[in-house]
């Protein structure tokens, strides 16, 4: 159990004591009273209720994100149109002017018959046909203008409406998250530290199995180490590795922070590729590929809703945020229910001697169990 897990145990103030003789009200039954493997199972159950829930939230973000920006164009959009509008009525009130000033009593037509000089005439009644024209085409300006900033007038209107709409739903999906987080808050501050180790030691066992079964299995094919990776998966592993041992926090893309799918499209971007934000929507977008065919830099997707999602590291082994309180690290592939995995860079060709990325010193240690108080992101933020 790190020490970080220890701390908080004992002196979280945001949890209350816990090393106190009083249990929360709602506390689970004391110790030794509910198995290992049931808390265990409630404690996962919480964590991916919290990460769907969280992946909910990042796609609702990155569509407030798109409605932000839409709603700015139509904003400029509507100040051009405004502004020409302006200038057409200008216009269209000095010819006014210009007539009322001119007035005759004499049509063109008549000025023509009894002029001195009929070719001046002419000349002038080309003159006038031509001013005719550029007030006529000034009159559509004016009339065509006012149609469009009226229809973006109302374009905006609804374009604002939809943005206060995401807005007001990112923030309850927010506090749906910060719900979830708080049970598993209370699932741990109801435990004892014998009890938070075991949990521990059940979870890792879990995995060691979990990965002996995966790989048994023959589901990387015959040799999950020597694959090499394309160059921009080579660049994306590189930036995932340099990660390693920066906090979990839900809703975040880096650089200080993240979440499983903000490490992957932070990773990816940094090689020159733009992928989607969540693990949903990389796993519907981006090329499928068989786990057969897995190398370095590909995405792992976990679960049946796909909302989890790791970067393939080779050897069987992944780099992954894996969830609140705990930090970027590598697991085993098998840390989770694989679903599948797609390839960001579908047509990338696998690089030559290539050298996989050094470690740092304990990469793959640190308990996932804890839960630090991760602090959600402001549904306001205009990130």
């Amino acid at each position: 159990m790190s020490g970080t897990l220890l701390r908080w145990v004992c002196t979280g103030a945001a949890l209350g004591a816990l090393c106190t003789t009083a249990p929360p009200a709602h506390a689970a039954p004391g110790p030794g009273e509910r198995p290992v493997a049931e808390l265990l199972t409630d404690l996962q159950r919480l964590y991916r209720s919290a990460e769907e829930t969280s992946e909910t939230y990042n796609a609702t973000e990155e569509k407030l994100k798109e409605q932000r920006a839409r709603s700015a164009l139509l904003d400029r959009r509507l100040a051009k149109a405004r502004a020409s509008v302006r200038d057409s009525r200008g216009d269209a009130g000095r010819f006014a002017r210009q007539q009322y000033q001119g007035t005759g009593t004499l049509s063109p037509y008549l000025r023509l018959l009894l002029a001195r000089d009929p070719q001046r005439a002419l000349d002038q009644g080309r003159v006038i046909r031509r001013v005719a024209a550029e007030r006529a085409a000034t009159m559509r300006r004016l009339v065509g203008g006012e149609k469009k900033a009226d229809d973006l007038a109302g374009a905006a209107q609804r374009a604002l409406a939809a943005q206060a709409a995401l807005a007001a739903r990112q923030k309850k999906q927010r506090d749906e998250v910060d719900g979830r987080l708080r049970d598993v808050e209370e699932l741990l501050s109801s435990l004892t530290v014998d009890e938070l180790a075991a949990l521990r030691q059940a979870e890792e066992a879990g995995t060691a199995e979990a990965q002996r079964k995966f790989l048994a299995s023959g589901a990387l094919g015959g040799s999950p180490a020597g694959r090499p990776p394309s160059r921009q998966g080579g660049t994306a592993l590189d930036y995932a590795v340099r990660q390693i041992g920066r906090p979990y926090k839900w809703g975040a893309e880096g650089p200080e922070a993240f979440d499983c799918s903000g490490l992957t499209q932070r990773a990816w971007a940094h090689a020159g590729r733009e992928i989607p934000r969540t693990s949903q929507e990389q796993w519907a977008e981006l090329r499928r590929i068989p786990l057969t065919k897995l190398r370095p830099g590909d995405l792992v997707v976990y679960f049946p809703k796909a909302t989890h999602v790791a970067m393939y590291l080779g050897d069987g082994k992944v780099v992954q945020a894996p969830r609140p309180g705990s930090r970027v690290k590598v697991s085993p592939i098998a840390a989770n229910p694989v679903l599948g995995a797609v390839r960001p860079d579908p047509g990338g060709r696998a690089m030559h001697g290539y050298t996989p990325p050094k470690l740092p010193a304990g990469a793959t240690s640190g308990s996932d169990l804890g839960y630090g108080g991760t602090q959600a992101p402001d549904a306001t933020d205009s990130r």
